[in-house]
């Protein structure tokens, strides 16, 4: 089943969704990182600012700014694996926290701190990698769902996880891409699940009722 989003097309599918629109130039910047991370054989999701982009909430050009960061979580890995991944992108991306490896690894990545990661001739947008830290964050990536995007593809967290999650943010801009998010995909949204994850964020049920309606 297809659903048509101004000049876009979804079709939900299990662990999966296509999607049909004209690629920006963020997305195929979050494809080609994307696409390392998983050569590196490195599960990761997607999440927070860059999901409502991806799905064709349309921002104006002080959101964009504000949006320049891509938000990835990543399963909890070695230094070798930490090191293969770094002199891979090291020749056309660069670290904006620290020129060394072996601190980004354990100043910042094992401390749960994003290692912000840009491409040298483009500094936006700028890719925040975190490791997974709680429970919450190990289902994100087990239930993480598969982007069909032409030949090509990415995953992000589930929607029932991140429509709570930008309900628990709170800013106006939060709620209104939990909003666009629920429209756009209620009819094929696990409720039970979405209801754990409000509940687990201790969302008040006035604003469930307020911005979802569920």
């Amino acid at each position: 089943m297809g659903m048509d989003q101004s000049n876009m097309k979804i079709e939900f599918n299990d662990n999966e969704i296509i999607l049909y629109k004209k690629l920006s130039i963020i997305d195929y910047l979050v494809l080609d990182f994307s696409e390392i991370l998983a050569r590196n054989n490195i599960r990761y999701v997607l999440f927070s600012r860059y999901l409502p982009i991806l799905f064709g909430n349309n921002e104006t050009s002080e959101e964009k700014e504000e949006r320049k960061d891509i938000d990835i979580l990543i399963q909890n890995i070695s230094f070798e694996k930490f090191l293969k991944l770094w002199l891979e992108i090291e020749r056309s991306y660069e670290c904006k926290n620290t020129s060394d490896p072996i601190d980004a690894y354990n100043a910042y990545l094992k401390n749960h701190h994003a290692v912000r990661i840009a491409k040298k001739d483009n500094q936006i947008p700028e890719f925040r990698i975190k490791i997974v830290k709680n429970e919450m964050d190990r289902f994100t990536l087990k239930y993480r769902k598969k982007i069909i995007l032409g030949d090509r593809n990415l995953f992000i967290s589930p929607l029932e996880m991140q429509i709570p999650y930008n309900l628990f943010k709170g800013s106006p801009k939060d709620i209104d891409d939990a909003r666009y998010l629920y429209k756009l995909s209620r009819a094929k949204l696990n409720i039970t699940m979405m209801e754990r994850f409000l509940g687990e964020l201790k969302i008040p049920k006035e604003s469930i009722d307020t911005y979802l309606k569920i």
